[in-house]
């Protein structure tokens, strides 16, 4: 499907194929008749049955059309076509120059956004663990909560020792 093809058509060859029409005597030729809708309804134009189609019709020929010869350049044009280039080269530097103030301006605003949107240090919750430890002891042992007594006073010790920590000494 991808196939082209090439066709030259010299002037000899039509010479040629005008003479052979000229020689050849009238063939009736079978002409193919028009494809009318079969319809009982309308009634059928004459007029058109009666035509005859025009004989073989020959698509037009193409011949090739030499490239025109080169045209000296005008000094207008010259100068025109320098001053393009000379743009376009322009054009090109202040792509790349964009593109690395496009990079900078990503980096700095990633930057900032890190310094702005950082959350502070936040010291961590105290006696985590033993917490944790008396609420598994209470699940463990619902109906009798006696038997946490031990993780019960690991974590106020903890606690305790965790607010004597976090409170300024008292001169008293």
């Amino acid at each position: 499907m991808g196939d082209s093809y090439t066709v030259q058509i010299s002037t000899k060859l039509i010479n040629q194929l005008a003479r052979e029409d000229e020689k050849r005597s009238p063939i009736k030729v079978r002409k193919p008749k028009p494809k009318t809708p079969k319809s009982t309804n309308q009634p059928q134009n004459t007029e058109t049955q009666n035509q005859t189609p025009p004989a073989a019709i020959f698509p037009p020929l193409f011949l090739p059309v030499p490239p025109p010869a080169p045209v000296e350049a005008l000094p207008e044009v010259e100068s025109i076509r320098q001053v393009l280039k000379e743009s376009e080269k322009v054009l090109e530097k202040l792509k790349v120059e964009e593109s690395d103030m496009l990079k900078e301006l990503n980096k700095r605003s990633k930057e900032l956004r890190e310094k702005e949107f950082k959350l502070p240090y936040q010291n961590p919750i105290p006696c985590m663990k033993e917490r944790s430890d008396c609420l598994e002891c209470y699940k463990n042992y619902a109906n009798d909560p006696l038997k946490c007594a031990d993780t019960v006073k690991r974590f106020a010790d903890c606690a305790w020792k965790s607010r004597q920590s976090a409170s300024p000494p008292s001169n008293i």
